[in-house]
């Protein structure tokens, strides 16, 4: 089905920014790793995960829209030096994806293509109740508890 060219190059923007996500998490996964910090690793190799999956649902409705999706294009990631920063940029990145998923939300509503509208609402959810949460919450702890006492509880 021939997509919209609007439609096709704003997803190939989100795709850009959840294959971003999807590298930054990697390096921050394995990083949480090489410091021991197990639990940290596990989460955030599950958000690795979970944009791997978001780029292939992007992937799919754009191959759908008859579109070519870029692959090649990514945003700078932004690799943290310890763990409050690396869940600042992590959480960052949350807030730029979730800016750029209203915006394409909105032009899909405008370009009455439903279906991709929906399929990024699932997207968002899924940013804005999960990701960006759980990211808040971590750094909310750091603050309750202490960046000492927190990382323990991570090991």
């Amino acid at each position: 089905m021939k997509g919209n060219a609007k439609v096709i190059d704003a997803l190939n923007r989100l795709l850009a920014n959840e294959l971003t996500a999807m590298d930054q998490y990697f390096i921050h996964s394995r990083m949480y790793q090489d410091w021991g910090l197990n639990k940290l690793f596990e989460r955030i190799d599950h958000e690795f995960n979970d944009e791997k999956d978001h780029a292939s649902a992007l992937i799919e409705r754009i191959l759908f829209l008859e579109g070519t999706p870029d692959m090649a294009t990514r945003e700078s990631i932004a690799v943290g030096k310890d763990v409050p920063s690396m869940l600042q940029n992590d959480l960052d990145l949350e807030y730029g994806v979730q800016k750029l998923l209203k915006d394409t939300i909105k032009l899909c509503e405008q370009e009455q293509d439903f279906v991709s509208r929906n399929m990024l609402t699932t997207l968002l959810k899924d940013t804005e109740e999960d990701h960006a949460y759980w990211l808040e919450q971590q750094l909310r702890l750091i603050k309750l508890m202490g960046l000492s006492n927190y990382l323990q509880s991570q090991m």
